[in-house]
């Protein structure tokens, strides 16, 4: 029988007393969920490496104020969260930001498990289209809706959590994703 895995509160108390082979463990557990935020947020994969980097740098140098109010993936989301929003001000604030993503800018790993075994170039063609067509999309949004988007629609968050996350009330999120749904229906009206 194999040992059951500790819960993320183990983990974190563990981490709290300078136990970094737990913390390790939590970065295991959540690293790709954190990159998939980052790289939603930031369309690139530099930038999304950078984030998800920075986000454990930060869990772990105030891992000791985390008080359990939230659940672990919630605090580690918020920083996420906040660290792709504050990237996103500073870029718009002078510095410029490519118009368009490159097809490469996407992990190896998600463009080959995008299509379906045995799919027609045309349908690969169809998809990565698409693909491209949401991620402007995406783009276009400001920082705040993105990141209700991407929180409820990719991610499949609660609404409470969102809030916790993005750190405003359940009826602000609530308005952030009609809106930002509203603009991408109107942004994506010709190709879908």
């Amino acid at each position: 029988m194999e040992p059951s895995q500790p819960s993320d509160a183990e983990l974190v108390l563990r981490s709290q007393r300078g136990d970094m082979a737990a913390f390790e463990e939590l970065v295991n557990r959540y690293r790709e969920k954190v990159y998939g935020l980052a790289y939603g947020m930031a369309h690139n994969e530099p930038d999304a490496q950078d984030i998800r980097q920075e986000t454990f740098v930060r869990a772990w140098q105030s891992i000791d104020r985390f008080r359990g109010q939230s659940a672990f993936y919630t605090w580690l989301y918020r920083i996420t969260t906040n660290l792709a929003i504050d990237m996103m001000r500073k870029r718009s604030r002078g510095l410029t930001v490519p118009l368009e993503t490159p097809e490469g800018a996407r992990p190896i790993e998600a463009q080959m498990t995008d299509a379906p075994k045995g799919s027609l170039p045309s349908d690969e063609a169809q998809r990565s289209d698409l693909r491209l067509a949401i991620d402007r999309a995406m783009s276009a949004l400001s920082p705040e809706h993105r990141a209700v988007v991407l929180l409820k629609d990719f991610e499949g968050m609660e609404y409470r959590d969102i809030a916790k996350v993005v750190g405003c009330s359940m009826g602000t999120v609530m308005s952030r994703l009609f809106y930002a749904r509203r603009h991408l229906q109107q942004l994506l009206k010709d190709v879908l």
